[in-house]
């Protein structure tokens, strides 16, 4: 069976799933859809669509959605109510309302309605949540991720924390197995747009595992990194380049008896992993197809989602609380 495709949304982001979905086995793109036309040149022999309704009458099984996100909602509850099963780019949508809304509509149709948070098909993060899971770590400690860059041109309806945050939110409660529990954060304005620009938050997941998140788009240049710290080292994941390096607790004791008693645990051997990397994006694409077909679970749901949505919201609240602990 192929499956036929249609994607709204030839943006940034848009020319890449166009390109992926075309690399995709089993699927193919039939419709392409945008009201302000194909800058990038992505369309190739299709016709450029203007909206969501021409796309669903193209006769399509499947969609991706990579409109603007205060669009998501509009789009996606046409194409459920279609009957046509959905993967949107993150976040969910706009508002806690909104997700609500998507969810029950997809879930009602016994559509899949997934979310694309590509992180999530990392291979660093892939390969630190299944050694976590295989206890190489032991007991989980901490997580805390850096997400830093310059600002990027293509942002104009969300601020630092639902368009990038929101990664962080998702992929911690994904690798630790646990949700959040509470949330405490700060955010600031620095570069005179309407939006939150720069963001620290703090917290703890269900399970005791203390969580921080140091996100903003001031730096003079990119950062990645994902921390997860236990009782037997820790696993530090770049996901811009998709390393993966263990920081073992050493065995050997120290003779140095004020370095020791500093340190608490000593320094041991530092591995770099070598393992399969694969496009995120073309794995992301694969689990929405394997969900469509049957196959597969592997995808984001849009329930999921709306639960990051929630703790998103709570990180925007607190800080305009100035701090204020936020409880799920």
């Amino acid at each position: 069976m192929t499956l036929r495709y249609g994607l709204i949304g030839l943006g940034s982001m848009g020319r890449h799933h166009a390109r992926n979905i075309r690399a995709l086995e089993g699927a193919e793109l039939v419709a392409v859809a945008d009201p302000y036309g194909d800058k990038f040149g992505v369309a190739g022999d299709l016709e450029v669509l203007p909206d969501v309704d021409a796309l669903i009458d193209a006769g399509i099984d499947a969609a991706m959605v990579a409109v603007p996100t205060g669009q998501h909602a509009e789009v996606a509850l046409k194409l459920a109510e279609a009957g046509v099963h959905t993967m949107v780019e993150k976040p969910l949508g706009s508002t806690i309302e909104e997700g609500k809304a998507m969810v029950q509509a997809f879930e009602s149709k016994g559509l899949v309605g997934a979310v694309g948070y590509v992180e999530r098909c990392n291979p660093a993060l892939l390969e630190m949540r299944r050694r976590i899971a295989e206890g190489q770590l032991g007991k989980v400690y901490q997580i805390t991720t850096r997400r830093q860059s310059p600002f990027p041109a293509r942002i104009a309806d969300v601020g630092v924390v639902k368009d990038l945050a929101t990664h962080d939110v998702d992929l911690t409660a994904w690798v630790a197995g646990s949700k959040y529990a509470s949330i405490s954060a700060q955010t600031a304005h620095r570069a005179e747009r309407e939006y939150e620009d720069l963001v620290t938050a703090s917290g703890k997941l269900e399970n005791g595992v203390l969580v921080n998140h140091l996100v903003n788009w001031l730096t003079p240049y990119k950062e990645r990194q994902t921390v997860v710290l236990g009782e037997h080292g820790a696993l530090v994941a770049d996901t811009t380049m998709g390393d993966l390096t263990f920081y073992e607790n050493g065995s050997l004791p120290l003779g140095w008896d004020q370095i020791s008693a500093f340190r608490g645990v000593s320094e041991g051997q530092v591995i770099r992993y070598a393992f399969e990397k694969r496009e995120p994006l073309a794995v992301e694409h694969e689990h929405f197809r394997d969900a469509i077909l049957g196959k597969g679970s592997e995808h984001v749901t849009m329930k999921e989602a709306l639960t990051t949505m929630e703790v998103v919201q709570a990180i925007l609240d607190s800080a305009a609380a100035d701090g204020e602990v936020r409880h799920f």
